[in-house]
């Protein structure tokens, strides 16, 4: 028996599966989807595609108004949530001569495009809507739906006043330094003039759509569309599903991450026909959710929400709590995978890193082995079924969470179309899908391939930043970022950006904003009271900062999604980022809030020159 073999037999007598093998057999299946072109298998969502991008399927009628001359304090370039609540603070703090510029017509954000059959937040209600103690509202579930979601944002915005400080339907084209004035120069597609003081790029990591690369993809005759962009005109019914202009189409949908575990289920339902090619199959979960109980909404006291944030947060980053207050698949992942670090013997010093990683990675097994079993008990045919199971760590790719998806395979109309064995879609013609050597004729084709998160972040953001002595923000990261907590950058003054990376990430994003959003307007306000008109990050605090997020990120991390099958998280297998200091900030959301408090309480501003 070899020393590993002992050691897993003295840590886990009772083991019913062999973890070599399962290993390699992770491997194998991350080895046969990793394809040389790594995330240039995807094309940008502009010139002939840009209509996936830019055309809103929402609005009625187009804007049209005359170019705007204004001049202000702070312009706010996006409206999803980090925008919004960007301009939420920024209003509580009374600063109140700004605009928020948004390509949609509306707030919302992500969630303003997000309106496919079944769209649903896989984070709970109430730690995902923010502001419910301020606005007063009671979320309907405990998992929100794309609908209430996006009436919040607009609740936000009115409770707010902040529809008179939009400008929607606009785009920037550029933003620009000019230091002899001390204002940036905000362009728009619309021909505006507006200069300002301060600028806050709050465009979000999911706003983007992003597209296969596959041969033929423009030269589809039938109809396609982004799940992004979803049009109801064609397949009739709306978010609750009744997609019944579907019922003599075959279609084709291309992707089975988050977006397609929940809007696959209604396509079954309604299609004549429908094929799902799968590279990789996700890791889906169970739901559960459950209206929200009154009489205990009532007994949440001032101050409930944060504590309820900050309680996920600790959860999933395995720190110790009295309790689980969310208590859901979530949570149950991360006390499931971290339970072997936290519930040691009584030696508990003793422990090495090499049994501690060995102990998650067991627990790791024994959760997607649950998960493999969930396929095997939904999905009546066995072959099906078989490529359904997710064969990677827990955390290789977002989990999923939904109770329909795996049972739309048992109905007769619906086919899996896995193509991991030839890492993608072949090419598509005038009217088929090709795969595996066959061509699938359909009328529609939809793509549930996502959002540009982890691209080079200029082709995220359609816009330059052009900073002092005509820099461009993105040869300024042509390394990786570089940032001071991740929100300014030296050679950008008076210029913040709201995001994922060198701050605190959580899965959780809009805590995450908020309180990113809490200390620009915390800075802006201070650089406003101080009657100062310039503010830029020190080069010496923004290398020290960098230095700080690569030092912590280490190697763990980075091996561990080198491992995994290829996806965003990885950048498609190359790796977790261009380097390690793309990372956020490893001890984890809460510890990074309470280091921004820290940073305020002393009221110094270390780290910015203010002249």
């Amino acid at each position: 028996m070899s020393t590993e073999q002992n050691r897993l037999h003295n840590l886990f007598p009772d083991l019913d599966f062999d973890p070599a093998a399962l290993r390699a057999r992770y491997r194998q299946e991350r080895d046969k989807r990793i394809r040389p072109d790594g995330e240039a298998q995807y094309v940008e969502a502009a010139e002939q595609f840009a209509d996936y991008a830019d055309h809103d399927p929402y609005v009625d009628t187009l804007l049209e108004r005359e170019p705007l001359d204004l001049e202000l304090d702070v312009v706010v370039v996006g409206a999803g949530f980090s925008g919004l609540m960007t301009a939420a603070r920024l209003k509580e703090r009374g600063i109140t001569n700004f605009r928020v510029i948004e390509a949609g017509a509306d707030f919302g954000g992500t969630w303003y495009w997000n309106r496919y059959p079944g769209a649903q937040c896989d984070i709970e209600s109430y730690c995902y809507l923010p502001l419910l103690e301020e606005t007063g509202y009671m979320p309907r579930e405990k998992y929100s739906f794309a609908p209430e979601i996006f009436a919040h944002t607009r609740r936000i915005g009115e409770y707010f006043g902040l529809y008179g400080n939009a400008l929607f339907q606009t785009r920037v084209t550029e933003l620009r330094w000019h230091e002899s004035e001390r204002r940036w120069q905000v362009s728009t597609h619309r021909g505006d003039n507006i200069r300002t003081r301060f600028v806050i790029q709050a465009t979000g990591p999911a706003n983007r759509p992003k597209l296969p690369g596959i041969p033929g993809i423009a030269d589809f005759r039938g109809h396609a569309f982004h799940t992004s962009r979803w049009d109801y005109d064609y397949t009739g019914g709306d978010h609750n599903g009744a997609l019944t202009k579907l019922a003599d189409k075959r279609v084709a949908i291309i992707g089975t991450g988050a977006t397609a575990i929940q809007c696959v289920p209604f396509l079954g339902e309604h299609a004549k026909q429908l094929y799902v090619f799968q590279r990789t199959p996700s890791s889906v979960d169970l739901r559960g959710n459950r209206q929200t109980d009154a009489d205990w909404y009532a007994t949440l006291g001032h101050g409930w929400q944060r504590a309820r944030r900050e309680n996920f947060a600790a959860v999933l980053a395995g720190q110790p709590v009295a309790e689980d207050l969310v208590a859901d698949g979530w949570t149950d992942i991360a006390r499931r995978i971290g339970i072997s670090l936290m519930n040691r013997r009584a030696d508990a010093g003793n422990l090495d890193m090499e049994e501690l990683e060995l102990r998650a990675e067991i627990a790791d097994f024994q959760k997607m082995n649950e998960i493999r079993a969930r396929v095997d008990a939904e999905v009546s045919e066995a072959d099906a079924a078989e490529k359904l199971k997710p064969w990677y760590r827990q955390f290789c790719k977002r989990p999923t969470f939904n109770d329909a998806y795996l049972a739309t395979f048992n109905r007769p109309n619906v086919q899996l179309i896995d193509v991991a064995d030839a890492k993608g879609v072949e090419r598509i013609t005038e009217n088929a899908v090709v795969a595996n050597g066959v061509a699938y004729e359909v009328d529609c084709i939809i793509y549930a391939t996502g959002f540009e998160i982890t691209t080079q972040p200029h082709r995220r953001v359609d816009f330059d930043t052009i900073g002092c002595n005509g820099q461009s923000l993105y040869t300024h990261w042509k390394d990786g970022f570089r940032t001071l907590h991740g929100l300014s950058s030296h050679g950008f003054p008076n210029w913040f950006t709201i995001g994922i990376n060198q701050n605190g990430l959580s899965p959780n994003m809009t805590a995450m904003f908020d309180d990113q959003a809490v200390h620009v307007s915390y800075v802006i306000n201070e650089v406003l009271a101080r009657g100062k008109t310039r503010m830029e990050v020190d080069a010496a605090a923004e290398e020290a900062w960098v230095r700080k997020i690569v030092a912590m990120a280490g190697t763990g991390a980075t091996a561990f999604l080198e491992e995994c099958t290829p996806g965003y998280y990885n950048r498609e297998g190359k790796g977790a980022g261009t380097n390690r200091q793309n990372s956020p900030f490893a001890p984890g959301i809460n510890a990074f809030n309470a280091l921004l408090a820290d940073w305020r309480q002393t009221g110094e501003l270390a780290g910015l020159s203010l002249d």
